[in-house]
């Protein structure tokens, strides 16, 4: 099967984890409305793997940031809030 882009909607908290097929390429991380969303390159046919997302507000500590690849930063509140969402990198 062909890739596409799929959305899904992120939860505003420190950690979280998404079911993702094989191979899902994150894309970007955007408000759409009033919730975030992750923006992932997949390919639906293949299975499926839970993978572990940091979101971090601007000026909070991140730690072992060597573990973590970056991807994309969003605003809410009409930019009085500022995240950046990060995958955790398998050991």
């Amino acid at each position: 099967m062909s890739s596409m882009v799929f959305k899904y909607p992120i939860p505003v908290t420190d950690s979280f984890t998404l079911d993702l097929p094989e191979g899902a390429r994150p894309l970007t991380v955007q408000m759409q409305g009033s919730q975030p969303c992750l923006w992932a390159l997949i390919d639906p046919s293949r299975p499926k793997t839970l993978r572990v997302f940091r979101l971090a507000g601007t000026g909070h500590p991140i730690e072992d940031p060597g573990a973590l690849s970056f991807i994309a930063t969003f605003q809410m509140s009409n930019g009085m809030l500022v995240f950046h969402v990060f995958e955790q990198l398998e050991n």
